[in-house]
C-alpha cells in the first residue's frame, strides 16, 4: 500500500468521513480525497503525524513498508531479525560474567570503529551481517567487568557506542520500535559509565529514536535537557566536546521543523552553527561529522519540514558535501532530490538521485525517503525510463522493466 492507500484504509476502518477526518487535521475534503489517492504527495512528517493522531494508529503505521536487507557477501543469511534477537537477548539482564573468556576490550573498541565506517560509507547490509555479534560482545563485556573497576566503566562507554550505532541503522531502516529499544539500553550503558559525551550522544539517540515514532515535542525536551547539561562546559570544550553539543542542537532543529516551530528550529539551528564556528573546520569527531557542513545540510532538512521549498531548492544544490562521509553527502543529495520533485522539476532530481545511487546505492536503496520519492516519480504520466530502472533496482513493488 501506498500512504495514501494506507490513510484511507484506516479512516474507513475507523468509521470516519473524509470531512470529518480532513477537519480533524485542519485541511479540506478535496485535499484529503487527493491525499487518498496519491496526487498529492505526503512526506511531511508533521503532516503525517496528525493524520496519525487523528486516526489513533501509529505513525509507522502509516509511512511503514517491510524493507528486505540484502545479503552481503560474508558467510550467514541473517539481517535485522539477528539484531533483533542480539538486542533482546536474556543474559544481558542476568547477573553475573557469563560462561567463556569475554572479548578484550581493545578489539571490542577496534570492532566498533570498524563497523561506524561502514554505517558512514553506507555499506548497510555488511553492517547488519557484523552488528548482532558487536551487541553480543558489548553485553558481555560489561557483565564480564562489572560497574566498579575503569575497565567496567569504558566496557559500559563502549556497549553505549556500539547501541548508538545500532539505533542509527535500525532508525535509517525504518525499524523505529526496534531502534527505541537499542536507544534506551545505549543510554542506560552510557549513564553507567559516566562518559559526559557518550551521555551526549546517546540522549541524541533517544531523541532521533523519538523523532521516528512522531514524538518531536518529547524529542524536543530531551535534546533541550541535555543540551543544557553539557552547556556548563563549553568554556573548556574540547573539539568532541563541541561536536556532541553542535549535533544536539541539529537533533533539536529537526524536531522544532517537524513541529512547525519557526522560532525553535531558528534558535536550535544558531547554537549549532556557533559551535561549527568554534570547531572551524568540518570533522568526524565521536562520528558525528559535525561542522559548518552539517549545519547547512540541516538548514535544507529544516527548510523542506516546514514547507519552504523554494528555500530548499535555492540552498540544497549549493552545498558543498565533499568533505563528509558517504552518508551525509547521499543524505543530503536525497533532501536535495525532494526539494526538486517538489519544486517540479523531475529531471533534476533523478540526476541527483542517480548520482547519489553511484555513491551508496543501499542507502539510496533502503532510505525511506528515497522510496517515497522514486515511486511518486514512476507515477507520472509518463515517466522517465531511469526512472523506472532505478525503481526496479530499489525493488519497489510493479517496476520490473522487462515486463511489456
Amino acid at each position: 500500500m501506498t500512504i495514501g492507500e494506507r490513510v484511507a484504509f484506516y479512516r474507513q476502518r475507523r468509521g470516519l468521513t473524509q470531512v470529518v477526518l480532513a477537519g480533524l487535521v485542519g485541511r479540506t475534503e478535496d485535499w484529503l480525497r487527493k491525499v487518498e489517492h496519491d496526487v498529492l504527495p505526503l512526506d511531511r512528517l508533521s503532516v503525517l503525524r496528525r493524520l496519525a493522531y487523528a486516526l489513533d494508529v501509529a505513525l509507522g503505521d502509516l509511512i511503514g513498508e517491510p524493507v528486505l536487507m540484502a545479503w552481503a557477501d560474508e558467510p550467514g543469511r541473517r539481517t535485522v531479525p539477528a539484531l533483533r534477537v542480539a538486542l533482546m537477548d536474556h543474559r544481558q539482564f542476568l547477573t553475573g560474567p557469563r560462561p567463556g573468556e569475554p572479548i578484550r576490550l581493545d578489539s571490542l573498541a577496534i570492532n566498533i570503529d570498524e563497523q561506524w565506517s561502514d554505517y558512514q560509507n553506507s555499506r548497510y547490509a555488511r553492517l547488519t551481517q557484523r552488528l548482532p555479534l558487536l551487541i553480543t560482545d558489548a553485553q558481555a563485556a560489561c557483565q564480564h567487568y562489572g560497574t566498579t573497576s575503569d575497565d567496567g566503566l569504558r566496557a559500559h562507554a563502549l556497549a553505549a557506542a556500539a547501541h548508538q550505532l545500532a539505533t542509527a541503522l535500525l532508525t535509517k531502516l525504518g525499524e523505529a520500535d526496534l531502534a527505541a529499544i537499542s536507544a534506551s539500553r545505549g543510554l542506560a550503558a552510557a549513564n553507567t559509565s559516566g562518559d559526559i559525551l557518550m551521555i551526549g550522544s546517546l540522549y541524541r539517540s533517544v531523541s532521533h529514536a523519538l523523532l521516528s515514532i512522531g514524538e518531536f515535542e518529547q524529542a524536543i525536551a530531551l535534546t533541550r535537557a541535555a543540551a543544557d547539561h553539557l552547556e556548563p562546559g563549553l568554556g573548556t570544550a574540547t573539539p568532541e566536546y563541541l561536536s556532541v553539543y553542535g549535533m544536539l542542537h541539529l537533533a533539536g532543529a529537526v524536531a522544532s521543523s517537524r513541529r512547525d516551530d519557526r522560532a525553535d528550529t531558528a534558535a536550535f539551528l544558531t547554537e549549532a552553527d556557533q559551535a561549527a564556528s568554534r570547531l572551524g573546520r568540518d570533522a568526524n569527531y565521536l562520528w558525528t561529522a559535525f561542522g559548518p557542513t552539517n549545519v547547512k545540510i540541516h538548514r535544507v532538512t529544516a527548510a523542506m519540514e516546514l514547507g519552504d521549498v523554494q528555500v530548499a531548492v535555492d540552498l540544497g544544490p549549493r552545498v558543498d558535501t565533499r568533505s563528509l562521509p558517504t552518508e551525509r553527502r547521499v543524505r543530503h543529495a536525497i533532501e536535495t532530490t525532494r526539494a526538486y520533485v517538489r519544486w517540479n522539476r523531475v529531471d533534476e532530481a533523478l540526476a541527483v538521485l542517480l548520482a547519489a545511487e553511484q555513491d551508496a546505492p543501499e542507502q539510496v536503496r533502503y532510505h525511506r525517503l528515497s522510496r517515497i520519492l522514486v515511486r511518486e516519480m514512476i507515477r507520472l504520466p509518463r515517466p522517465a525510463t531511469r526512472a523506472v530502472e532505478l525503481a526496479y533496482r530499489m525493488g519497489v513493488r510493479g517496476t520490473d522493466p522487462r515486463q511489456p
